[in-house]
């Protein structure tokens, strides 16, 4: 009994872990119900497994997928799909104080903490007004985004169908989560430029987050945001921009993929292609046909990701700009790694360097892990490093693996979107014990010869 009041007086002290359990759970209630008969279109449970890894790709607002979603689901599991995306999208404490304020409740304290913590806020001050802000922006982002689907989704569906389509795939684009409706993604609409430029805006926007929207909002001027804002801005733009160039030249001359495309097709297919790497994981060229060096050009974007406090994954847009200011600035002989006239701390330096190692060493292991587990598949291991780095950065794409998955195959992707979802360095303050001496003494240098 003191073992289990032990673990539960931990639980309520780390918010880390909180975060970790509190997905954990939404994922499992999202399964049990995914498995359910009336769930599927053939009234026959798919299967505790593959619901598990539906429920987590959900929530983990991925989009790997072991069975189609347009066909195999009834509109009950389409609709418990949906709604675990939005939940993945916003956060599991951002959602319970979503309840708070239906039912009128007041947000306690230790919720207010949880959020300031998943938001990544320094202030407790404003946490209230900021949860309503970031709800009030998501869904009226989502709402445009579907009102903008209706004018083609509702042409080609019929109302009712176009309806229910057009807020599905507002809330996965939004939400950076690449579950689709229509049975192959978004090929049928690869030079459609309302579905292609209203999926690459709700993307972009959900992985920018709101944080740098409202930054923009307030200060009008680029050089008065703040550091963070900047480098988010200036990182998107240019993997965007150079994602565009780079995949129009690998692809525009690849008849399985954007051949046979006009060149308004060709540029829209190159556009969305550079965006939804980004952690959405919609397609509108046959992902298991693009080129070789296509499919590692993608698995650099998709490591990379979307934005912190954001829907996006990836180890994301600010780790990787410190990086390379950090590495820019060293190669210089700089004492201060200097950006934007501003200072990056060397704890900054350091977190950024420990999530790009724990990122680069799980996405390794598993990859070789996958290749033992699926050889019988038939894949390469470009295919096996693609599915995971796809499944640990919450994309969603896929050059065809996912559905000839074993279960263990399936059950160890899950739990790397799962860390992925939460964040790896999250993961590892949530489980690693605290050392509450640091800082009490410290130990004489020792030198040590680098490179």
């Amino acid at each position: 009994m003191k073992k289990i009041y032990n673990v539960v007086c931990g639980v309520k002290r780390n918010p880390y872990m909180v975060f970790f359990l509190g997905f954990t759970t939404i994922i499992l209630i999202g399964a049990i119900l995914l498995t359910l008969p009336v769930a599927s279109q053939n009234g026959r449970s798919v299967g505790f497994v593959n619901a598990l890894f539906t429920a987590t790709s959900a929530v983990c607002v991925t989009g790997l997928v072991v069975v189609n979603t347009a066909s195999h689901w009834t509109v009950f599991g389409k609709t418990i799909i949906v709604m675990l995306i939005q939940v993945g999208g916003l956060g599991v404490m951002t959602m319970t104080a979503l309840i708070s304020f239906f039912i009128g409740k007041r947000m306690s304290l230790k919720t207010r903490v949880f959020i300031m913590e998943e938001r990544n806020v320094d202030e407790l001050q404003g946490v209230v007004r900021l949860t309503k802000n970031i709800l009030i922006f998501t869904f009226a982002i989502e709402l445009i985004g579907a009102i903008l689907f209706s004018f083609v989704f509702i042409r080609d569906y019929g109302i009712q169908k176009g309806i229910g389509f057009s807020v599905f795939h507002a809330v996965s684009s939004f939400c950076n989560a690449g579950f689709d409706l229509i049975g192959n993604s978004m090929i049928n609409y690869v030079d459609n430029p309302v579905i292609t430029l209203a999926v690459c805006g709700l993307i972009v926007i959900g992985g920018i987050g709101y944080y740098v929207f409202w930054d923009v909002y307030e200060t009008k001027k680029f050089h008065m945001l703040t550091l963070h804002s900047k480098l988010v801005i200036v990182i998107t733009a240019t993997l965007l921009i150079g994602g565009t160039i780079m995949m129009f030249a690998l692809e525009h001359n690849n008849p399985e993929t954007m051949g046979n495309l006009s060149l308004s097709g060709k540029i829209q297919a190159a556009i969305f292609q550079a965006v939804n790497p980004r952690t959405a994981g919609f397609n509108s060229i046959p992902t298991e046909k693009i080129r070789m060096s296509t499919a590692v050009f993608t698995i650099f974007l998709m490591f990379i990701g979307g934005s912190p406090a954001s829907t996006a994954g990836g180890i994301k847009t600010t780790t990787f700009g410190v990086l390379i200011v950090s590495f820019y600035n060293l190669v210089k002989g700089k004492r201060d790694f200097e950006v934007f006239e501003r200072r990056i701390t060397p704890d900054t330096t350091i977190r950024a360097a420990a999530i790009l190692m724990i990122s680069l060493l799980l996405v390794i292991v598993v990859s070789f892990v996958l290749a033992i587990t699926e050889e019988a598949t038939g894949y390469d291991f470009l295919d096996m490093l693609f599915e995971t780095v796809s499944a640990f950065a919450t994309v969603g794409l896929s050059k065809g693996l996912t559905p000839y998955l074993s279960d263990a195959g399936k059950l160890i992707l899950s739990l790397v979107m799962l860390i992925g979802r939460v964040g790896p360095m999250t993961v590892a303050y949530a489980f690693l014990k605290q050392n509450k001496n640091i800082g009490n003494y410290t130990y004489p240098e020792g030198k040590v010869i680098i490179g």
